[in-house]
């Protein structure tokens, strides 16, 4: 009840004649009313707000409006500092592998490197075959026939047996590359001699004899050879040059060695 008291003085120093009435008209009900029912009065005249202190001639309290609608969401609010940096979490599953992709450009040749260290020593690889195929041969008689294969008897060396001494000829059992020579003995007569090669000649030696004189000639060829071909020397002519000689201390020589075999 005091409070209304106070309320109401409040309103007589600032509030207009019209508000004045009701407030006495109020204070009157309050009286008339019971005990309990004061208090709910003293609510309701809490719930009146005391008008301004303005010029407010006629001004009533209207009724509390409703709620009004929720307005419109504001604006992001602007990024907040950056936290302090967490632990390192634990690695994840390993992914499938991708597909391999296209090759690169190749990139600039760098600097020449240190040279390295040498290897060691290899283990020692097997023998190459070695292809052996030689003869030398001399003349043990001066020769009489000509225009056929001259045969000499005295071998120096025919260890493959490649040189056949009953027919003076050389066979070749080796496809390659060969060397021939011979160096004759003159004496009596002059000297006109051919190396064959499968029946055609393909190298003349000639010398004249000075008389009461020994005189020497020589010749030398290469000659590739397959497998059957045969070499030898003869003779040229009708045997008015066939003035080779051979003694004890002179010798007419024949001799013949592959070079180099065929690789193929």
């Amino acid at each position: 009840m005091q409070e209304t008291l106070l309320l109401i003085a409040d309103f007589r120093e600032g509030g207009c004649l019209e508000l004045r009435m009701l407030l006495l008209q109020a204070l009157l009900f309050l009286l008339v009313l019971p005990s309990h029912a004061e208090d709910a009065i003293t609510e309701e005249a809490k719930a009146l707000v005391p008008p301004p202190k303005e010029t407010c001639a006629g001004w009533m309290a209207g009724i509390p409006g409703h709620p009004g609608h929720n307005g419109t969401p504001g604006r992001d609010g602007r990024d907040g500092i950056p936290g302090e940096k967490g632990e390192k979490g634990d690695a994840g599953l390993l992914g499938p592998k991708g597909e391999t992709g296209d090759a690169g450009l190749t990139g600039a040749e760098g600097p020449r490197g240190f040279p390295g260290t040498p290897g060691r020593k290899g283990e020692p690889g097997e023998a190459a075959y070695v292809y052996r195929s030689a003869f030398s041969v001399g003349l043990e008689s001066r020769v009489t026939v000509p225009n056929v294969p001259i045969r000499f008897t005295k071998i120096f060396y025919n260890q493959q047996n490649h040189y056949d001494g009953s027919t003076g000829k050389f066979y070749c059992n080796i496809p390659g590359l060969y060397y021939f020579s011979y160096h004759i003995t003159v004496y009596m007569k002059d000297v006109k001699v051919s190396l064959f090669k499968k029946d055609k000649a393909v190298l003349f030696t000639y010398d004249q004899y000075q008389e009461k004189n020994v005189d020497q000639a020589s010749g030398s060829v290469l000659l590739h050879l397959e497998v059957g071909d045969q070499v030898w020397l003869q003779v040229y002519g009708e045997g008015d040059h066939n003035g080779l000689y051979a003694d004890n201390v002179n010798d007419s020589t024949f001799t013949g060695f592959l070079l180099y075999h065929d690789t193929n």
